[in-house]
């Protein structure tokens, strides 16, 4: 008999969807959607049935829907989705329709940046200094405790977005007037941690971590969002037994006991002080996004040495509650994300014959800009090369090498 999952996505990208061609390669299972616009062609075949909605971020609209396919269908055995921002709403149908899965209080934990903070303090483990601004002489009063510079935030966000770094009293004056914190208006004031900056992904069982795998980036994604001439990059590196990653698998394994995760994958950001020490910047109960998941897979391989489909473990962890590992780190992999400086649409694309003389032997994906193609507003740009070799020195070099090869040029 087969079991039904349903995948929620406002919109149907292939991003959202590759965790959807996971999902309905299961066994036994019959793949439902909901989304705000409805998927087509290929995509539309994935799911053996579908409800559009208004707002699938809103829960009441997608326990509506969720009811509609369970009438024609039968019961639900999982309600699933990616997104950061559909977390907390996915838990509360869940909570409503008696669904198995995270619940409202796990996902909150994950969710809001602030009580984030205060269960990871609670427990012992290092993160940024922080405090819940409901007015600007608390934000005065923050500054003065940490000092410059500092971040402001929605509690509630994601990726860089919304989020200002302050350098200078001058510049929180002008921060303030344009995001104006009140009791309605909440805003999240951050130490501004310093050092290398990494992720560290997870896959929870039942309350255990089954998996765990760290990357570094270059520079930090918030630099990045500042500094709209910067080409990012991320860097799976082979050996992961040194100094400085000492002690993070044991943090990243005590943050998700602390914030509540029974099953699940989480995607943590974490810092290296100058002087050595460790502090958590925030974690996800989701995927990770930036092609980490991709990466993750590529630099790991199955005991027959076949590269591992994270895509499909994930599928596997919150369905079948299930992980076919272990598996072993043997490669180093990095992520190259192309862009220029300037707004507009790509107008010329240079440097890609050379790059690929360079280092086409070590290309193992590429998406590469377009010319007509408009500049995207996220800092990974508008398109990526992954590069893989056992030596993670070569990797790096690989890296810098197609970042300062290749130039976006945009319309002016």
């Amino acid at each position: 008999m087969s079991r039904n999952l349903v995948y929620v996505a406002p919109f149907p990208k292939e991003t959202t969807l590759r965790f959807a061609r996971a999902l309905a390669g299961l066994q036994d299972v019959r793949l439902l959607g909901v989304f705000q616009e409805a998927p087509q062609g290929e995509a539309r075949a994935l799911f053996h049935d579908a409800e559009v909605v208004a707002n699938a971020t809103d829960p009441q609209q997608v326990a509506d829907a969720v009811r509609r396919l369970a009438a024609r269908h039968g019961p639900v055995h999982r309600l699933l989705g990616i997104l950061e921002d559909l977390q907390v709403q996915l838990a509360q149908v869940r909570e409503l329709l008696g669904v198995e899965g995270p619940d409202v209080a796990t996902a909150s934990a994950f969710r809001d940046k602030a009580h984030m903070k205060d269960r990871l303090r609670a427990a012992g483990l290092p993160c940024a200094r922080h405090m819940l601004l409901r007015g600007d002489a608390e934000a005065w009063s923050f500054a003065d405790q940490v000092g410059y510079p500092l971040v402001l935030k929605p509690p509630s966000g994601a990726g860089c977005r919304a989020t200002y770094r302050v350098s200078s009293p001058q510049e929180l004056h002008r921060v303030l007037a344009e995001i104006r914190p009140g009791p309605t208006r909440l805003v999240l004031a951050e130490e501004f941690l310093v050092g290398a900056e990494h992720s560290f992904e997870t896959l929870t069982i039942g309350g255990r971590v089954v998996f765990s795998s760290t990357t570094r980036y270059y520079p930090s994604p918030l630099e990045v969002m500042e500094n709209d001439w910067i080409q990012w990059a991320v860097v799976l590196p082979r050996d992961v037994s040194g100094p400085e990653y000492q002690g993070v698998p044991a943090l990243g394994r005590d943050a998700v006991a602390a914030l509540g995760l029974r099953t699940g994958m989480t995607h943590m950001e974490w810092f290296r002080r100058p002087d050595g020490s460790l502090a958590i910047g925030e974690i996800a109960a989701r995927p990770p996004g930036a092609r980490i998941v991709d990466v993750t897979g590529l630099g790991h391989v199955d005991a027959q040495g076949r590269s591992v489909d994270l895509y499909r473990a994930w599928a596997r962890a919150v369905v079948d509650e299930a992980f076919d590992g272990p598996w072993t780190r043997r490669y180093a992999v990095g992520v190259a994300f192309l862009r220029g400086q300037g707004q507009g649409r790509i107008t010329a694309v240079e440097g890609l014959d050379e790059a690929q003389r360079k280092m086409g032997a070590l290309v193992v994906d590429a998406k590469l800009p377009q010319v007509g193609w408009m500049r995207s507003e996220s800092y990974e740009g508008e398109g990526t090369v992954i590069v893989r070799h056992e030596d993670t020195e070569v990797v790096k070099r690989a890296i810098f090498e197609l970042i300062t090869t290749v130039k976006v040029r945009y319309e002016r």
